[in-house]
Parts: C-alpha cells; sequence; structure tokens
C-alpha cells in the first residue's frame, strides 16, 4: 500500500508564504502525474496544481502566478510553494498521486490557514 505523507500547512498571514511537502513510501517517476488539491469547508475538492513531468505544470486559475508545484523524484516527494496567500487560500490540501487505474493514492491532508 502506498501511503503520502503531507507536511507543511499551518497558520500564516495575508501575503505570506509557506512551502507544501508531500513524501511517498514509493519510488515516484515523472511518468506518474502527482497533483494538489484542497477542499474548504462546505465546498468541494478541487485540483490546485498538477505536475506529469518535471516541467509539465498545470495550476488551477486562482493560484496562477502564486503557487509553483514541484518534484524531486529521488526524494520520491513532491511539493507546493505557495506565495502571496489570500485568505481564500484557507483549506485542508491533499497530495494526489496516479499510478495507473485503480491506482490512485491520497495523502492525509495537511491544513493551510490564512488570517490575520
Amino acid at each position: 500500500q502506498v501511503q503520502l505523507v503531507e507536511s507543511g500547512g499551518g497558520l500564516v498571514q495575508p501575503g505570506g508564504s509557506l512551502r507544501l511537502s508531500c513524501a511517498a513510501s514509493t519510488r515516484i517517476f515523472d511518468i506518474f502525474p502527482m497533483g494538489w488539491y484542497r477542499q474548504a469547508p462546505g465546498k468541494q475538492r478541487e485540483l490546485v496544481a498538477l505536475i506529469t513531468s518535471r516541467t509539465r505544470t498545470n495550476y488551477t486559475d486562482s493560484v496562477k502566478g502564486r503557487f509553483t508545484i514541484s518534484r524531486d523524484n529521488g526524494k520520491n516527494t513532491v511539493f507546493l510553494q505557495m506565495n502571496s496567500l489570500k485568505p481564500e487560500d484557507t483549506a485542508v490540501y491533499y497530495c494526489n498521486l496516479q499510478m495507473g487505474i485503480g491506482r490512485v493514492y491520497w495523502g492525509q491532508g495537511t491544513q493551510v490557514t490564512v488570517s490575520s
């Protein structure tokens, strides 16, 4: 069973930065898409950022220019650098790994709260 462990969440003021990390318990390769999703109270889980190779990334419109997703396959880790954080970024952030049909894994989530 593949495990994903997120870290790096917390409380930050508007305009601040956080860096989330997600460590996988298995080897990861560029062909395996990895992503960050978030779910705010009362809302559906949404895709924030996706990385399918070292340079191929995709972001939801609301975070473009502020968030950066990256991966270190040697450390089996994916990162989400979040800058210029806004209160509306407050949510539980989940890491996702796709290794094929029926092989989709989620982390336990890490809380990000943006508030003054």
